[in-house]
């Protein structure tokens, strides 16, 4: 599960003034869908399925209140599963998209509602997301959602920044910023939860996360995690051999008695 948290700079994600460009931009492929006599996907936040793009601009560009022009207004998550993830989320594109839209909600907006440790739940976010269906390099299906998320939460008076660090001084002391680390891995483990997607160790966030930035022994501990997790995966499968050849003896075995 490839999840980014981007705004900022120029671009498509530049994010000091209006996010109408931006909205424009997650726009780019409902002309090609019309054309191909596809459905298009509508934006969508934590009650509504079809928000019109007027609505989603005049609704985070009104949310900012005590912002100078120069702070961020908005911020950007990009969520893009894997093609074994996009299986686990149904057979076909209607399912597929209503599970991400399904997940987006209850877990990707949850999770980032509790990354900042205020008592804030996914009602508590101003944010509107798109399903893109675009096809990747090989032409397999490339489904993934965009979220733009308001700076501010929806009630126009806690700023929330997902790229200000997490921070815990002391016993006792007040936590502030964002924690992106319990964010990934909870989004991560609320997908596979929810679809009952069996992910191998080498491909859970925490296990890239301590081969890039861990320390030794994290990486350490995640490579015998692995490693642990591989005997298994190795022992079943000699297992389904082993009964598999007894099955095929037992066949043969009975065939020659009836002859």
């Amino acid at each position: 599960m490839n999840v980014k948290i981007q705004g900022g700079g120029g671009g498509a994600y530049g994010n000091t003034g209006s996010c109408a460009a931006t909205t424009s931009y997650l726009q780019h492929e409902d002309l090609d869908r019309l054309q191909q006599g596809e459905q298009i996907e509508p934006f969508f936040n934590e009650n509504r399925d079809n928000v019109p793009s007027k609505d989603v601009v005049n609704n985070i560009d009104n949310n900012k209140a005590k912002l100078c022009n120069d702070d961020a207004k908005f911020f950007v998550i990009t969520v893009s599963p894997s093609a074994k993830e996009q299986q686990a989320m149904g057979v076909t594109k209607a399912e597929q998209a209503q599970a991400m839209k399904d997940f987006i909600r209850s877990d990707v907006m949850q999770k980032y509602a509790e990354g900042f440790d205020k008592g804030l739940n996914s009602k508590d976010i101003e944010y509107y997301g798109k399903i893109h269906f675009e096809r990747n390099e090989k032409g397999g299906d490339n489904l993934h959602a965009h979220v733009i998320i308001s700076r501010k939460d929806v009630t126009n008076s806690k700023k929330l920044s997902p790229q200000t660090n997490h921070k815990q001084a002391g016993k006792g002391a007040v936590k502030s910023g964002f924690n992106r680390t319990e964010f990934f891995k909870g989004v991560e483990k609320s997908f596979d939860q929810r679809t009952g997607h069996e992910r191998a160790v080498k491909e859970t966030f925490e296990y890239q996360n301590a081969m890039k930035h861990g320390t030794p022994k994290e990486m350490q501990e995640q490579v015998e995690k692995a490693v642990r997790q591989e005997k298994v995966v190795a022992r079943e499968l000699n297992d389904k051999r082993e009964l598999k050849q007894e099955l095929k003896q037992e066949k043969e075995q009975k065939r020659g008695l009836s002859l």
